[in-house]
């Protein structure tokens, strides 16, 4: 059995995963979930444990389960869940636009043969 820094250490690096993976800095991550960036940076390195609230709001941020930060699920199984989720989130207007920038990637990626 792993013991509780180990644990910590494990946890934190889930969490910077999924945040970079996410496309956001620490500071802005820190402003989202309502915690100070020194306080993100110690929970990112493990040299402290996560609460079950900071839990809950770093998996609502990142649209991610909770699961992904206790266990060492691979979190890129769960890339197409997030996008999804955050596609959602887009006021129509927001949606339109991105649908559109993304119908073009995919034609210049199939223009190229990536």
């Amino acid at each position: 059995m792993k013991d509780k820094k180990q644990i910590n250490i494990e946890v934190g690096t889930r969490i910077k995963c999924a945040r970079e993976k996410a496309g956001l800095t620490q500071d802005r991550f820190s402003e989202l979930i309502g915690m100070g960036p020194k306080s993100v940076s110690a929970l990112e390195r493990g040299t402290v444990g996560i609460s079950l609230s900071t839990l809950q709001r770093i998996c609502q941020v990142l649209s991610i389960s909770s699961d992904d930060i206790l266990f060492d699920n691979d979190i890129a199984e769960n890339d197409a869940q997030m996008l999804t989720t955050r596609l959602t989130r887009l006021s129509s207007e927001q949606f339109e636009i991105t649908k559109e920038i993304l119908n073009k990637l995919f034609e210049a990626f199939a223009i190229s043969g990536k």
